[in-house]
């Protein structure tokens, strides 16, 4: 079983909110998922996020993947952080 931390909509029509899960990369975006990471709001200004670190630090530890969206909002809150160069 392939694991992925992912995003999973919710909210109301024109009203997203997603929260990260980590899912069995098999099911669908908003079906079965095994663990709530963290929450999305990018109805807020600014966009409000949460994320459990130890969670996400366990499942990474694990061999989950990250897909491209959960990255991208991982990255703002300290993660994968990009090595600098100095020239």
């Amino acid at each position: 079983m392939a694991v992925r931390i992912r995003l999973a909509r919710m909210g109301a029509k024109k009203r997203p909110f997603y929260r990260l899960v980590a899912a069995d990369s098999e099911a669908p975006r908003d079906g079965k998922f095994l663990e709530i990471l963290g929450s999305y709001d990018p109805m807020k200004d600014p966009a409000l996020i949460t994320v459990q670190k130890e969670k996400v630090d366990s499942w990474i530890e694990k061999g989950a993947t990250v897909t491209e969206s959960a990255r991208a909002i991982l990255k703002k809150q300290g993660y994968f952080k990009v090595p600098t160069t100095t020239n």
